[in-house]
């Protein structure tokens, strides 16, 4: 059984939430591939991580590079998962991959302030509990923590 957290974005956009949660990630010693929804998408999200901090470092890659494999964080914009990854985050509508039961931990981003991708979750939701997978949502308060809400 997969566990699948679903982040509901509200007070702060992904581009300042990934990288935190991927930071964690990494810190944990989890290998990651970040599915997003368009190969522009990951180049955005690939220079994002690039930048995000001045204190910080985040390894990463894309699928398109030759190392991939070698990646403690992959960014691809399909199902791919050349660096063994065990947890996958799904960012900008990018679908519940076909073999959940694949990963440790499946992490579902979306904009709460946009009522397709508030759909497009909540379809996702249905589809994973019937499939048995272990549940939770999480949304941010005022202060932008994150509070377990099922």
């Amino acid at each position: 059984m997969t566990d699948i957290l679903f982040y509901h974005l509200q007070n702060q956009p992904l581009e300042r939430v990934l990288p935190v949660l991927l930071e964690k990630s990494v810190e944990r010693g989890w290998k990651v591939a970040v599915e997003a929804a368009s190969p522009e998408r990951v180049e955005a999200l690939d220079a994002l991580l690039w930048t995000y901090s001045d204190e910080s470092f985040l390894p990463h890659g894309t699928d398109r590079e030759a190392d991939a494999a070698l990646q403690p964080v992959l960014l691809t914009a399909g199902p791919d998962r050349a660096n063994g990854a065990s947890v996958r985050f799904l960012v900008d509508g990018a679908a519940l991959p076909a073999d959940m039961e694949a990963y440790e931990r499946i992490v579902l981003m979306f904009d709460g302030n946009d009522p397709d991708a508030l759909d497009q979750a909540r379809s996702s939701w249905k589809a994973a509990k019937a499939a048995g997978h272990a549940c939770t949502y999480w949304q941010q308060d005022e202060n932008g923590r994150w509070g377990k809400r099922a």
